[in-house]
């Protein structure tokens, strides 16, 4: 019977060992070695279900249909807006997707959503030459006006996250600070009290630079508990 020497996220430097045995797949990063897969490359573990893959931790954005991502709108024209994600193009938003509400052909859109904006949208399609579609239109997704942007390497956002979304429940729970994280590494943090809101900056800028330390929840906790003096609200929804 095979034998898995990893978890899902843990970060992995080359040569060290995956998995044992035949009962596990590798893919992209990892290799297999007589009965044996191996890591050929720094990077975070990702498992679906037998198959086992390395994603590089200087990874760039690649759009995926269902992605949630942050951008800013970078231009508005007749019939669409246009938005920076992080990707080498441009993304759009048509009428039809602005806005869970209608919004009428020969509108004034610098009103929904003006150049400099940033948004949270979700991505509603990828054409086969990487022709970029958002959408408005569900829970949550809206126009961000207050709060503060960061922007991360988008391989570390699922250390970022955490497992079950563990490490950014602890920053929302011991902050009471709301976070809203795009897969294009592009996070948004918004906090009633602007001390509780730099911690958990500060926070989230620590795990994106100790993305590959073991250990790294308890040492976040631990700095969250000194910055805050033992003293944390109760999370505010989205």
């Amino acid at each position: 019977m095979g034998k898995i020497n990893v978890q899902d996220k843990d970060i992995v430097v080359p040569g060290e060992a995956l998995a044992e045995g035949m009962d596990y797949l590798p893919s992209g990063g990892a290799f297999r070695d007589k009965e044996n897969i191996y890591a050929s490359r720094v990077g975070i573990v990702s498992i679906n279900g037998r198959v086992i893959k390395l994603v590089p931790l200087n990874l760039r954005y690649m759009p995926r249909r269902g992605d949630r991502v942050i951008g800013q709108v970078s231009d508005v024209g007749p019939n669409a807006w246009y938005v920076e994600i992080g990707f080498y193009k441009e993304a759009a938003i048509t009428l039809a997707e602005g806005s869970s509400e209608y919004i009428p052909k020969g509108a004034d859109l610098t009103q929904y959503y003006a150049p400099g904006d940033y948004i949270i949208a979700s991505v509603s399609s990828v054409s086969k030459n990487n022709s970029i579609n958002l959408s408005l239109k569900g829970p949550g997704l809206r126009k961000l006006s207050e709060g503060r942007i960061l922007t991360v390497n988008p391989a570390k956002v699922p250390r970022i996250i955490g497992k079950e979304a563990s490490m950014i429940s602890l920053i929302k729970n011991m902050t009471d600070c709301r976070v809203m994280v795009g897969q294009n590494g592009l996070i948004w943090v918004s906090g009633m009290d602007p001390e509780k809101e730099r911690i958990a900056v500060e926070a989230i800028e620590i795990i994106d630079k100790r993305a590959h330390i073991s250990g790294l929840t308890d040492e976040i906790k631990n700095f969250l508990e000194k910055g805050l003096g033992g003293k944390s609200g109760v999370l505010k929804k989205d």
